[in-house]
């Protein structure tokens, strides 16, 4: 199973899952695009093996594209993990505070956040798409977390995943308005006068938006590679039929072998 891991120490394990045509439906993770559920199934757990838990300790959401999160609980442990029926409703972000669970986000050039505190139990897993990052997903969650879970971002550590580039991020003025609204994402964003089409860079939009929540830049890393680009990412973009990565972030209570 080809998976990028992202970070492997102080009980922290972060990755991202990757195209792989020679693994089933070319090592797709979602069961909301698929062809075969037991395919997808049997790639997750492969993933579960790998990670050395079970499939029952992931929690997948059912991502709408909204700005809605969850805390998850013991009582979530295995929700969207085989059934998407099960899947937390309505729902692009996830965190929690209990070991042992994997947070998972699924995308095929939309941008995945995962993070985790380092004076905490804090971990989390966000999907922002540009509908994600016009509503300010990231941001407000930060913001939930710093007012409500009393956790202080100057000690959280972000990954953002690998998405669709800037080159391939092309819209219509009507998408570069929503963005323009944020006040601050215009340095994001390329005009193309030949195409008269708008490039967005989604990775650093959602960067900008943790660092206006409180997290250091320090404390932001950027996988910057391309899923429309790299044979080894789906690409909604490119093909609508494509399968989707799963980014996961776990608290372990020791390294992995």
């Amino acid at each position: 199973m080809k998976t990028m891991i992202y970070q492997d120490h102080n009980h922290i394990l972060k990755g991202m899952t990757m195209k792989d045509c020679n693994e089933p439906e070319c090592n797709n993770t979602a069961l909301h695009a698929c062809v075969s559920e037991v395919d997808v199934t049997n790639n997750r757990r492969q993933l579960a093996d790998f990670l050395q838990c079970e499939l029952e300790d992931f929690v997948f959401a059912n991502q709408t594209h909204s700005a809605n999160f969850h805390k998850v609980t013991a009582q979530d442990r295995g929700k969207g993990a085989l059934r998407q029926e099960t899947a937390i409703a309505d729902t692009d972000a996830l965190y929690t505070f209990e070991s042992g669970i994997v947070l998972c986000s699924l995308t095929a050039d939309c941008v995945p956040v995962l993070f985790h505190s380092d004076d905490s139990t804090l971990i989390g897993a966000i999907h922002s798409g540009w509908q994600g990052t016009v509503k300010e997903i990231t941001r407000k969650l930060f913001h939930h977390l710093q007012q409500y879970e009393h956790c202080d971002l100057n000690r959280v550590h972000v990954q953002i995943g690998a998405a669709l580039s800037q080159v391939k991020f092309e819209v219509d003025e009507d998408v570069y308005t929503k963005l323009h609204n944020l006040g601050y994402a215009d340095e994001f964003i390329l005009y193309n006068a030949m195409t008269k089409k708008y490039h967005i860079d989604n990775q650093l939009t959602v960067k900008k938006q943790c660092e206006l929540a409180g997290i250091p830049e320090a404390n932001i890393t950027i996988d910057r590679t391309c899923t429309f680009l790299s044979p080894e990412g789906f690409s909604y973009r490119q093909d609508r039929q494509a399968g989707r990565h799963v980014s996961f972030i776990k608290r372990t209570t020791q390294k992995m072998q």
